[in-house]
Formats: structure tokens, sequence, C-alpha cells
């Protein structure tokens, strides 16, 4: 199987282009930052190439963003191509079977605004790059915002049994 499900926010503007045959293809980079900072005490991020065909494609052009806030599901697919100096380049990416928009253009632009004030001020060293998955080291687990992460625990619990699958 393979299946993969990203949440995350764009690095920059997604790029629509046409194939030959006048499909749409937009491709974007999604960032995600990590649930754990590294030794250094710094927040580290993946940056996921994402690929969208179709109609989907004009609607993520239309209506995203550098920043927007999205959910991705689709499948990791594996390509190489030769450049100009006849090198094999391979490139791995996301094809994406779905696009969920997770965030308005007013509250991407509110959280750049409190990126801004974040980053604006030296003062404040507890918390200088905050995520809506960022831990409370009290409790050792997941503190959340409940505006800027729509897949918040609310509190109760889902219990998958194999035995109530139907194969």
């Amino acid at each position: 199987m393979n299946k993969v499900f990203l949440i995350g926010r764009l690095t920059k503007d997604p790029e629509l282009r046409y194939t030959g045959s006048n499909v749409p293809v937009t491709s974007f980079t999604l960032a995600i930052n990590r649930t754990y900072t590294n030794q250094s005490g710094e927040r580290e991020a993946d940056f996921i190439p994402v690929v969208v065909w179709r109609r989907q494609a004009e609607s993520v052009k239309n209506y995203l963003s550098q920043g927007s806030q999205v959910a991705v599901d689709g499948r990791i697919q594996t390509r190489s191509y030769d450049d100009n100096n006849g090198q094999r380049r391979y490139v791995t990416e996301v094809v994406a079977d779905n696009v969920q928009f997770l965030d308005s253009k007013g509250s991407r632009e509110n959280a750049q605004m409190n990126n801004a004030n974040f980053s604006n001020n030296q003062n404040d060293t507890t918390n200088a790059n905050p995520t809506p998955y960022d831990f409370d080291s009290s409790n050792s687990t997941p503190s959340t915002d409940m505006k800027s992460d729509p897949f918040a625990d609310f509190g109760s619990s889902i219990e998958i049994n194999d035995d109530d699958l139907p194969f």
C-alpha cells in the first residue's frame, strides 16, 4: 500500500502548468514542522514536493498561496529524467489525490502577523517558533490550538479492533 497523509503550509505560491495535451498540473512544496526540537533546541521542518492534477490543480492555483495550510492525501512517486548534462536525476514527490484547504485567507494573514510579532520580540525566549504542535514540557503531551489545528483531540478515544474489519 502506498498512501500518504500530510498537513503543512505552502512554502511559496503554487505553480500551474499544462501538459502537451492541455491537462493542468500544479506543483508546490509543503513545509511540515517536526514535533520535536533538535539538540540545539531548534525546531526542524521537512519540505515535501507535491503534485496535483486536473481540476484540483486549477483550484489549488486559484485559492492557495504561500503560507496556506492544507491537508494532502495521495501517494509517493519516484521518477527519473536526464538533465542537460546527461546525468540521471531522481525526483521523489507526493502525487495528491485530495487537497483540503484548512484555513481562510483572513486566518492566514493573522498567523503571518503573529509570526512577525514573535520574531520582532527578541526578549521573549519562551517559544520563539510556536506551532499548533508544540509540546507542553510539564506533561510531555502535545498541546493544541483548536483554531489552527482542525484535527485536535476532542477528549474521546476511538478503539479499532482487527476483528471489526470486513476482510
